[in-house]
């Protein structure tokens, strides 16, 4: 029996799940404000508890690495890591990406997802159906709305918050070539998990835990808030 606790933090819907074989238990996060730091682990302590396991019991523990918030990808990697330093376990680091994707595998052969990565811009990857799940077709990109990878064919589904946020200007950029399936879907810790169990051989040392930002600047500076704009 393999059990997973997984930790999804990178946009402010988050949430925690705990996957013991083919069961799962979830649990979802307040949205709004800077919440996640102060519910985060009340509400691990709580599922913990109405499974009746303790963090020793765990096989591993799960996090969504990113891209997204900052203070939230962080936040995720380092409650993950500390739990497993403290209980010896390994920690599994799962793109926030392919969480995203996971859901649609039954679904479609040709996903397109774009979260909203605030500042006018864009996280995107594409990824094609294989097997039981799916293939990512390039690393993770932050761009601009408008400059969007273009895939090269038609046929392609689009999920994510970007399609809402940017509904007009990936539309231009995108023509036909992607059909919006999910614009309000995030990624979720039971994606997260089951991502887990399916790689085993990825699991590492707690030690070795980082988050995955793909941006590498936080806020705009203040030309480029003038320039959309806003004030100084």
């Amino acid at each position: 029996m393999t059990t997973i606790l997984s930790i999804e933090t990178s946009c402010e819907h988050g949430s925690i799940a705990l996957l013991r074989d083919a069961e799962i238990l979830t649990r979802l996060l307040p949205v709004g404000g800077n919440t996640h730091s102060g519910s985060l682990l009340p509400a691990i302590k709580e599922l913990l508890a109405e499974a009746s396991l303790t963090v020793g019991a765990l096989d591993v523990i799960a996090f969504g690495r990113g891209p997204g918030a900052f203070t939230g990808v962080r936040l995720a990697c380092g409650v993950a890591q500390g739990l497993a330093l403290g209980a010896d376990l390994p920690v599994a680091a799962i793109s926030s990406l392919e969480a995203l994707a996971l859901p649609y595998a039954s679904q479609v052969d040709r996903l397109y997802c774009a979260m909203d990565a605030r500042m006018s811009e864009v996280y995107v990857a594409l990824f094609q159906r294989e097997d039981a799940g799916f293939r990512p077709l390039a690393n993770a990109a932050c761009v601009a709305p408008d400059a969007v990878p273009l895939p090269e064919q038609g046929g392609w589904q689009g999920v994510g918050t970007a399609f809402a946020a940017y509904a007009a200007q990936l539309a231009a950029r995108l023509g036909g070539s992607v059909t919006v399936l999910d614009a309000t879907a995030v990624p979720h810790a039971a994606s997260v998990a089951r991502l887990a169990a399916q790689r085993p051989a990825a699991w590492q040392d707690a030690a070795l835990a980082a988050p995955d930002y793909v941006r590498n600047r936080v806020a705009l500076t203040t030309a480029e808030r003038l320039a959309q704009g806003g004030r100084a």
